[in-house]
């Protein structure tokens, strides 16, 4: 318990983040192939903007783009942050949340962020689960549910490779024995190796992808604080996406600096690597967008020493002039703060041009920008195995008109029809997206 002149100071600090620093260009500077990077403003108390979170009234659903149409895959879930469709069309969605993490954000700074975290939906206790959905007709609406896995340790990524089924648990990679079709694994998993975790942990989403022949298996680490304010001690072989034999449960890291890394896919042409970040914090509204890009082997991305290549971020000391020397230059931005997690390529003729080719995120939302970014899915069109022009909305209105969170998009996946299902960690539903009769207007362009 804090004492009284401290919660005095909490109360102080939250009703100055109400009148403080706002951005100063659109989300769209911030977005594409070369954002606009203004000048840092950073601020002694954190930006804090909440939409609270609140749920999605009865029959409300988010807005589709005109063309498009969506409906409820699923509802009445614990939180389900991440999907996975088996081969035969079974939907997982790991029902998740943040695991214990005692180090994590201490004192006056670390309380606030804390509130504004309980404020926006993610302060609710984790189910540690895997529920297992199930279409029996076809409809686009799952008849039946049960619990596939459970027992979990704030479960993210998941990955079948043969009949061996993967879980990245927030601590360790787990592996289980699956027979197709099957609702249902009782017996416990086998750990592979263990993963970055213990009490800051302060990116603690473990995503997974198989490679195409399932001898490897790549996990995304996040960093362990904001800009290696924990010290770089903390961070060792975080900000980095891992290279795990599973076979021999040993990794390298494939890729770092970067900071929290999320989605993964394979580029169906090229069959390159693509993540999608967040970036870091605190020096303003309009810094730094988060970003989509290719990730070759042995790649370095900057943080925390720079960010959008060469860019020199002040706070951190000593620097290390000959990573940022080499720090990589992200393929597309996709705007300051948008917390996009969510990232599955689209080849498919079920979708018109250009849902065709290229990549669905889904957008979760800003805690910490004036005005809010995110809280929206949208798809960035690709040409030759990059991005190519706008990004265009999917779906919209996760935000009342009144500023409270209705929903929150956070995984996304293509079924087996090529629907694209998303997980609203704050609706607790899974919407289904798929391309109605009405022809689809291009002019729906993200504008924020």
């Amino acid at each position: 318990m804090y004492p009284t002149h401290s919660l005095l100071f909490v109360v102080v600090m939250i009703s100055l983040t109400a009148c403080g620093e706002v951005a100063q260009l659109p989300v769209s500077a911030g977005v594409g192939p070369h954002p606009q990077l203004p000048p840092p403003n950073p601020t002694l108390i954190p930006t804090v903007n909440i939409a609270p979170a609140v749920g999605w009234p009865a029959n409300g659903k988010p807005d589709a783009a005109l063309g498009l149409i969506v409906n409820a895959f699923a509802d009445e879930l614990d939180h389900p942050r991440w999907l996975y469709v088996l081969p035969n069309g079974d939907v997982l969605v790991a029902e998740t949340n943040t695991p214990a993490k005692p180090e994590d954000g201490k004192g006056i700074k670390g309380w606030l962020i804390k509130w504004a975290m309980n404020k926006v939906g993610a302060g609710v206790p984790s189910a540690n689960r895997i529920t297992l959905l199930r279409d029996t007709d076809g409809d686009g609406v799952a008849e039946t549910r049960s619990v596939f896995i459970e027992g979990l340790n704030s479960p993210f990524g998941m990955a079948l490779v043969g009949d061996n089924f993967y879980v990245a648990n927030t601590d360790a990679l787990i592996k289980f024995h699956y027979n197709d079709g099957e609702t249902h694994i009782a017996e416990p998993g086998i750990k592979v190796l263990d993963l970055p975790a213990g009490p800051i942990n302060h990116h603690w989403t473990k995503n997974l992808l198989a490679n195409r022949d399932g001898t490897r298996l790549y996990v995304t680490v996040g960093s362990n604080s904001n800009v290696a304010e924990n010290g770089i001690d903390q961070e060792f072989e975080r900000a980095a996406i891992w290279e795990i034999d599973p076979q021999k449960s040993n990794y390298r890291v494939y890729a770092s600096g970067l900071r929290n890394p999320n989605g993964l896919a394979w580029e169906p042409d090229e069959g390159t690597l693509w993540t999608v970040v967040n970036e870091r914090d605190e020096i303003g509204s309009d810094l730094v967008p988060d970003y989509l890009t290719s990730v070759p082997e042995g790649s370095f991305f900057g943080w925390p020493y720079s960010y959008y290549g060469q860019h020199l971020d002040q706070r951190i000391k000593p620097q290390r002039p000959e990573l940022v020397a080499i720090a990589r230059v992200p393929d597309y931005a996709l705007g300051p703060h948008t917390a996009s997690l969510g990232l599955a390529f689209s080849r498919s003729a079920s979708w018109p041009a250009p849902f065709n080719n290229g990549v669905f995120i889904g957008q979760h939302g800003s805690w910490n920008r004036k005005p809010r970014s995110g809280y929206r899915v949208i798809f960035v069109p690709f040409r030759d195995g990059k991005p190519f022009g706008e990004p265009i909305d999917v779906l919209t209105g996760f935000v009342s008109p009144d500023g409270d969170a209705l929903g929150r998009p956070v995984g996304v996946v293509l079924d087996k029809r090529a629907a694209l299902l998303v997980a609203d960690d704050v609706g607790n539903t899974i919407w289904r997206v798929t391309a109605s009769t009405t022809p689809f207007q291009s002019d729906s362009v993200a504008g924020y």
